[in-house]
């Protein structure tokens, strides 16, 4: 209908004499503005669903800017997004002593997401991270967050191979800033579910009526590290050393994880996530070869309707062998590898301005978290008081587009060592 509204008013003035032209050539001139005026504004309705990215609105799993290349009609794709964050620590921890900690002004994330849809089945997708402006002295680092070929049969079946974002909680795979309240990700989801977690590996997913899954066999973690791969192995504050990235990855061990969503109607989205697999990678015991099966589980929540957005994750761990990584790592007393880890959240928030018509939201938010990273030891260590930790946050964040988020929050942070510190973030967020 636009396209003939065009055509229509381009025929018009094809068609008026030469003779009005030269007499009235003011109104001509006036009607050919008001053609590129109509012609603009069509170029940007019908882009516009195209190149604009929801900000609440993921594809197969991944955040909006992620999915850009699922919505390409092919060929190559480009997206990102990045973040700037300044902390503002107290000057004195739960305890009243000193903190002793400096404020800090990072360029946390800089991220180029470069896709390529070869056609209606195959594609392929892929994150390059620059985290904190600079690989100087070993401050930052260059890393590719996931890249993957993927092969689509149906609805119900696809494919994909390559280095994978394990899908597990919320933040691993749509960790990009403005689609979550906070300047920080939740701890939880650092910690227990050590996010940004991928691994090299190949699976399959789909969405069958409301239910979508994904189930990927991946290398497993690296419990010991310091062997070859990037991994430094696990610790008293949690998995996230284990994590192999895709770098040199040992192959000795594997995982398989799974995660299955429901979709209760448009508002509410529940699921579960499961992972298990060995993680010594032929590391060599007393008796033979470490084995270090881990296991991760985690339930999730979501609720969204009209202004209001919640959401919460639960997540456990388990460590078997966690004193014979202790042996290897040489790990003592209270720097043990927590045999079981513990960790939970939830959060709300609602936008103020949602009846009014502005194209903006502004969301002030609550979230209630604690974690337990050495919630069982094994017999002979002791758990460090600081690793059971209760974080609430306060804060707010205002989306003048949906694609630009500015936030603010204050965590108070207490734990049962009586050292936490309580902190101010701000951020400045984006995404493409």
């Amino acid at each position: 209908m636009r396209a003939l509204i065009v055509i229509a008013l381009t025929a018009f003035i094809v068609a008026l004499p030469l003779a009005a032209q030269e007499q009235d050539t003011t109104e001509i001139a006036r009607l050919r503005r008001q053609i590129e005026a109509v012609t603009r504004e069509l170029e940007r309705l019908s882009l516009g669903t195209e190149v604009a990215i929801p900000a609440d609105t993921p594809m197969r799993g991944l955040g909006p800017a992620a999915s850009k290349v699922y919505r390409s009609r092919g060929g190559a794709s480009i997206a990102g997004y990045g973040e700037f964050v300044f902390d503002r620590f107290a000057a004195r921890r739960q305890d009243g002593s000193p903190s002793n900690l400096d404020n800090r002004l990072d360029a946390l994330r800089a991220i180029v997401y470069l896709g390529y849809r070869f056609d209606d089945r195959f594609l392929f997708n892929s994150e390059i991270e620059f985290e904190h402006g600079s690989t100087d002295d070993g401050v930052g680092e260059v890393a590719v967050e996931f890249a993957y070929l993927e092969a689509r049969v149906s609805p119900a079946l696809g494919f994909r191979g390559g280095l994978l974002l394990v899908p597990m909680g919320w933040i691993n795979e749509r960790h990009e800033p403005p689609t979550f309240f906070s300047v920080r990700r939740p701890e939880t989801e650092q910690r227990v579910l050590p996010s940004t977690w991928r691994e090299n590996g190949l699976g399959v997913f789909g969405d069958v009526g409301p239910v979508t899954y994904r189930a990927y066999l991946l290398t497993g973690f690296d419990a010991v590290g310091d062997r070859g791969s990037v991994a430094s192995g696990f610790g008293a504050a949690g998995l996230r050393g284990g994590r192999q990235s895709g770098a040199r990855a040992l192959a000795e061990d594997w995982a398989g994880v799974a995660r299955v969503d429901l979709a209760a109607g448009r508002a509410i989205t529940v699921g579960v996530s499961a992972y298990l697999g060995q993680a010594g990678q032929n590391a060599t015991v007393p008796g033979g070869t470490l084995g270090a099966r881990t296991f991760i589980g985690d339930g999730h929540a979501e609720f969204r309707s009209g202004g209001l957005w919640a959401r919460g994750v639960a997540a456990l761990a388990t460590v078997d062998q966690a004193a014979e990584i202790n042996a290897l790592k040489g790990l003592t007393g209270s720097a043990s590898v927590g045999e079981r880890l513990v960790g939970w959240y939830v959060e709300a928030g609602y936008d103020v301005l949602r009846h009014v018509r502005t194209g903006q939201a502004l969301i002030p938010f609550v979230r209630y978290e604690s974690l337990n990273t050495q919630d069982r030891v094994p017999a002979g260590f002791a758990a460090d008081p600081a690793n059971d930790l209760e974080v609430i946050t306060l804060g707010g964040m205002w989306k003048p587009i949906p694609q630009v988020a500015v936030k603010a929050d204050y965590q108070l942070r207490r734990n049962a060592a009586r050292t936490g510190v309580d902190q101010l973030g701000v951020g400045l967020a984006y995404l493409f």
